[in-house]
This record gives structure tokens, sequence and C-alpha cells, in this order.
């Protein structure tokens, strides 16, 4: 495997390193009662998936 020739500067790594932060997870919006959860996902504010309810939640 080859050999660096030169030592790769602190900026450097760290200009890398900065570009693969984590983002925000995408958020969609319940249009029964407008809350913000993740897609492809049950709700876990009413327990609702694709308009069934499919998960018992207390109140």
């Amino acid at each position: 495997m080859g050999q660096p020739k030169r030592k790769q500067s602190k900026q450097r790594s760290r200009k890398r390193r900065g570009a693969n932060q984590f983002s925000a997870p995408q958020l969609a919006k319940d249009p029964t009662d407008g809350t913000a959860f993740r897609p492809h996902h049950v709700n876990p504010a009413n327990g609702m998936y694709r308009g069934r309810q499919v998960v018992d939640v207390e109140v």
C-alpha cells in the first residue's frame, strides 16, 4: 500500500471530517393532527401508519 509523502495538515483533516457531520432527520407532517414524524415510520404521537391505527397510544 502506498505511503503519503507529506504529513496531512490538521486543517485538511478537519475540513474532511467536517463535511461528514450528521444532518437532522427529514420529518413529515401528519395529516390528521399535524405532528411531525419520520417518514415510513409509525407516528409515536398517535400510533398511526399510512392512515391506519397500528399502535395503541396511552394519552
